[in-house]
């Protein structure tokens, strides 16, 4: 291990060679995160309450609120025990910073559940006497009538208390049955309160139904009927392909908390108790399992996409949750005589993840997880994560539950479908229940995720940026809002024919990877917040995206089509303006700046702008975008602040208008970006792969009718639109 990087002692490229990581390396990954927070408990009673990163965002957002302090304490405590819970069950004499963590844990645990202790999180009946008294406060000041009757509250004690008891039943022997008798009754006490309190309607369920599963276990009475609705309503959650609905939106929480909490409860409580939920929670997680190797790349990476960000490699957790539930055929982690997924492929899939971020200079601060994806980005942060929440990343050392001798540990590492793509072949999954559409690109390596089902309000961009981006790549994280820099494009090396000035455009008026419409006449940005699935058909997917909307108006449109290719994706979309002259922008993938070259290509009335660079880790980095119909033009924005990689980005866009109300103006839209992991040309080919376009309407705007195209390489795809109403899902 040196400086920020995490070099692991062991390494074995026989067994492993692709991360050359083994056990004994996890183990050794998990010291090195909890050696970072460690460094900063300097006496054994202190909290693990870590250095503020970030002001403004996270949580406590006011030094009075007792609720989100006690709730900072329990976070620090539960999600770093999700990285020490199976280190200390498999060494309890483990110490760092001269504390042993068996002992530090089991005393903190204790008094985090003993009232009058000053580092007590919170009974749940007393943080709502305390929530009640503060709301009659402030009627009171401002001279409104009190509240008639207390209200019921959910807090963020409640998830941590799933934790708590997930990490209590993995140090079952060396740090719960220490405890004594009555210590156990106090802290089954403080958990019944959360078990049997109100929770939010999505994932949240879960950590109710755990709570309760570990009582039982423990010969705790629970309320059979609580649980059986909360069970119910998690079923009711799923939509199919192993992913479940959660809050009206698909993320990775579908991964890594229900494909997580399920299989886990399973075997706490399930299997003995509702064998029918269990059956159904077992076969989902096996489902997930047949294409959820898919999400991630060739090199093992996670995308960043969806919500909470900041838990980076814990999207590898169900691998590892699916392996533990013992099958009614007796082989563990089976389905049948045969794993549902090849364990050398998941190791290296999570020992890719893994590495992703210990392998960064940038991903610790002060030993410390940045509020970021790499380094500290706040853009991405959410209000209800604090300093110590990326510690949900430890979900990925349940893998160290699996015995030394399991094959997820001694299976040769595989590299999975990326060892049967050629260069010029694509893989894509279309799973229809969470509208997601999984490409792997052979030409470069990279995982493109394409989602549908998306609705955020009309001013949340941050949700936009999460969910609503048109692509979400493995190795272009998303960026925010770019903040142009002054200065003109010609800054950076340019090669070929040099960049013009480029045009000024509002603040806003470009995003990576999404469409910006500028109504001309109310002088208004309108970004696409609603994103229909349509799913896919002959190659080509198609979904609909909204742009500003609201329920019960039909605002503008833009019908999405799109084409995996082997660097990247071509679209075809088809406007659908209801009237107002508008200025349309479309970004690529932000690119982090580290010194770029920028170049200039024209051919046959199609434009590309090709970016040559390096992110932060000195990686090659490569982007091409290239415009074609419908399109007047492509351009660059430096930006200063926006991306993730990089303190510097580029931002590179196509641009056009529609300046004339209810003009017969072109519709179809052709545009694509290709991206590389290194700094070989494109070729002309791969920049300009449309060979020819045929439109069924005489004046070839794409107004109606099937679009025929015909790539460089000979492949036909058609477009059509044709009845997409019909197939539109929300």
């Amino acid at each position: 291990m040196a400086g920020n990087v995490f070099c692991p002692t062991t390494v074995d490229r026989t067994l492993s060679p692709y991360t050359g990581l083994t056990r004994q390396s996890w183990i050794e990954a998990g010291e090195y995160l909890l050696e970072g927070a460690f460094r900063h408990i300097q006496h054994f009673d202190d909290p693990m309450v870590l250095p503020r990163q970030v002001e403004g965002v996270i949580y406590p957002h006011d030094p009075s609120n007792v609720q989100q302090i006690k709730a900072e304490y329990f976070e620090g405590l539960t999600r770093t025990m999700f990285i020490a819970a199976p280190l200390i069950r498999e060494n309890p004499g483990l110490t760092l910073n001269g504390i042993n963590l068996r002992d530090y844990y089991k005393s903190h645990i204790l008094r985090a559940c003993t009232r009058g202790d000053d580092q007590c999180v919170g009974y749940y009946e007393d943080l709502c006497a305390w929530a009640d008294a503060r709301r009659a406060a402030a009627a009171e000041a401002d001279g409104r009538p009190a509240p008639h009757q207390p209200g019921w509250h959910v807090f963020q004690q409640t998830v941590e208390t799933c934790a708590l008891v997930i990490c209590l039943w993995i140090t079952k022997d060396v740090i719960w049955n220490t405890y004594t008798k009555a210590e156990r009754d106090r802290i089954a006490e403080f958990l019944t309160g959360y078990a049997n309190a109100p929770t939010a309607p999505n994932n949240w369920r879960l950590f109710n139904m755990l709570d309760m599963a570990f009582l039982n276990m423990e010969g705790y009475p629970i309320d059979e009927q609580v649980m059986l609705e909360h069970a119910t309503r998690i079923c009711d959650y799923y939509v199919g392909d192993g992913w479940y609905r959660d809050a009206a939106a698909f993320d990775y929480y579908s991964c890594w908390a229900f494909n997580v909490y399920a299989p886990l409860w399973n075997q706490w409580y399930g299997y003995e108790h509702m064998p029918y939920v269990a059956q159904r929670f077992e076969e989902w997680s096996n489902t997930l399992m047949a294409s959820y190797a898919r999400m991630f790349d060739r090199d093992g990476f996670t995308t960043m996409w969806g919500r909470s960000n900041v838990y980076r490699f814990a999207a590898v957790s169900p691998f590892a949750a699916n392996l533990t539930m013992p099958r009614r055929d007796g082989r563990d982690g089976r389905e049948g005589n045969a794993y549902a997924f090849d364990p050398g492929l998941a190791r290296r899939i999570a020992s890719g993840s893994l590495m992703q971020f210990l392998g960064r200079d940038d991903f610790l601060h002060d030993g410390v997880p940045t509020m970021g994806f790499y380094g500290q980005f706040t853009p991405l942060v959410q209000g209800y994560s604090c300093t110590e929440s990326p510690y949900w990343m430890g979900k990925g050392f349940l893998c160290l539950l699996l015995d030394a001798d399991h094959p997820f540990w001694t299976a040769t590492e595989q590299g999975g479908l990326w060892e049967q793509l050629g260069e010029n072949d694509v893989a894509q999954t279309a799973l229809d229940g969470p509208a997601i559409c999984i490409s792997n690109h052979g030409g470069n390596g990279e995982t493109v995720l394409r989602t549908g089902k998306v609705e955020r309000g009309r001013d949340d961009l941050h949700g936009m940026w999460n969910y609503g981006k048109l692509c979400f790549d493995s190795k272009f994280p998303w960026e925010s809002t770019p903040k142009p820099e002054t200065g003109t494009a010609d800054e950076s090396q340019n090669t070929g024919e040099q960049l013009a000035a480029q045009p000024t455009v509002q603040p806003g008026a470009v995003e990576s990877q999404q469409y910006v419409m500028h109504d001309l006449v109310d002088d208004t940005l309108q970004y696409g917040n609603l994103t229909l699935w349509g799913g896919q058909k002959d190659g080509v997917l198609y979904r609909r995206q909204h742009f500003a909307f609201r329920g019960g108006q039909e605002g503008n449109a833009i019908d999405l089509a799109d084409i995996a290719l082997p660097y990247g994706i071509l679209r075809a979309d088809k406007l659908r303006v209801n009237g107002h002259p508008i200025e349309l922008t479309l970004g690529a993938y932000g690119f982090a700046d580290n010194g770029t070259e920028i170049i200039r290509r024209e051919r046959q009335g199609a434009q590309a702008i090709v970016l040559k660079g390096h992110d932060h880790t000195g990686q090659p980095r490569q982007l091409a975008m290239t415009v074609f119909d419908g399109w007047e033009g492509v351009d660059v924005m430096h930006s200063v602040g926006s991306n993730p990689d990089s303190p510097r980005s580029i931002v590179v866009y196509g641009r056009t208008a529609r300046r004339e109300q209810y003009h017969f103006a072109p519709y179809l839209l052709l545009s694509q970006v290709i991206t590389k992991e290194s700094l070989d040309d494109f070729s002309d080919d791969e920049l300009f792969p449309i060979r020819s376009v045929e439109y069924t309407d005489p004046q070839s705007v794409g107004a109606y009718g099937p679009v025929r195209l015909t790539l460089a390489d000979g492949t036909v795809r058609t477009i059509d639109f044709t009845g997409l109403e019909g197939r539109l899902m929300r």
